[in-house]
């Protein structure tokens, strides 16, 4: 226990899955969490949840302001902040994303919260940790490492998240501000982002899991809970010589 004992954490789209998990995970282990989700009610259960190393704030990653405005308030609520989980993300508005059917519209929605959410975290995540260091975790996905036909907005939007997050990592080192920025890539996960997944274009999710869950090296899908651990681990002092890395969390998938 006490792994970021101290440590200050903002995480997003903490209101549901991953970002639940993570919030769960970071508190147990002795961190000050301060919550963000565009549900305000549903990111107030996880707070109430957590108790009181907790605190939420209604959030949209899109908007600028918003981070100016969540960052002040956290570092004047808690003097500082050593952790940034840029976690909020979205799959899709639409129910195909292959390159012919996918509208312009969608591609911007997926990019405006996948992509631009996470350049303000870290640009505000850098200017407010610079002067005593931190960690960034980003999270991205294997569709970030490997082809999406299904999905081109989405896996264009996490391969963006994997390559911002070196520039962050070597921006931010050779700087000097002792700040590490990783990658996380989660493969198929129990959440309701995955059912949403496995229904694209139509599918019985049921069936998709059966077939999807069959190419898992592993076995099974991953819970929530396995990738917040990998968030913690890069948000600890274990990871001190870890940064520009990417973290697979996806059962062998990708290995195969």
């Amino acid at each position: 226990m006490g792994r970021v004992e101290g440590r200050v954490a903002v995480i997003t789209g903490a209101g549901t899955g991953i970002g639940r998990a993570a919030a769960v995970r970071l508190a147990q282990e002795g961190a000050t969490v301060a919550l963000t989700d565009i549900d305000p009610e549903r990111v107030a259960e996880v707070a109430q949840q957590i108790g009181p190393a907790a605190t939420f704030f209604a959030h949209d990653v899109r908007v600028e302001s918003n981070w100016q405005q969540i960052m002040s308030d956290v570092k004047s609520q808690h003097g500082r902040v050593d952790i940034l989980v840029n976690n909020a993300g979205i799959l899709a508005t639409q129910s195909t994303q292959d390159i012919e059917d996918v509208e312009l519209d969608e591609w911007k929605a997926v990019h405006a919260v996948n992509v631009d959410g996470v350049y303000l975290g870290c640009r505000y995540g850098v200017r407010t940790m610079k002067s005593h260091g931190g960690s960034i975790v980003n999270m991205s996905s294997i569709a970030g490492l490997v082809g999406t036909p299904h999905l081109a907005a989405y896996g264009a939007s996490k391969g963006a998240v994997r390559q911002l997050t070196k520039s962050v990592a070597l921006h931010c080192g050779r700087k000097g501000y002792g700040i590490r920025c990783n990658s996380v890539h989660p493969g198929i996960i129990q959440t309701n982002m995955g059912t949403q997944v496995m229904s694209m274009g139509g599918a019985d999710p049921q069936e998709n899991w059966k077939a999807r869950t069959a190419q898992i090296p592993l076995g099974e899908p991953g819970q929530p809970v396995d990738v917040a651990n990998c968030i913690l681990f890069l948000a600890s002092d274990e990871a001190r010589h870890v940064t520009g890395a990417e973290l697979v969390v996806d059962g062998g998938m990708t290995a195969a």
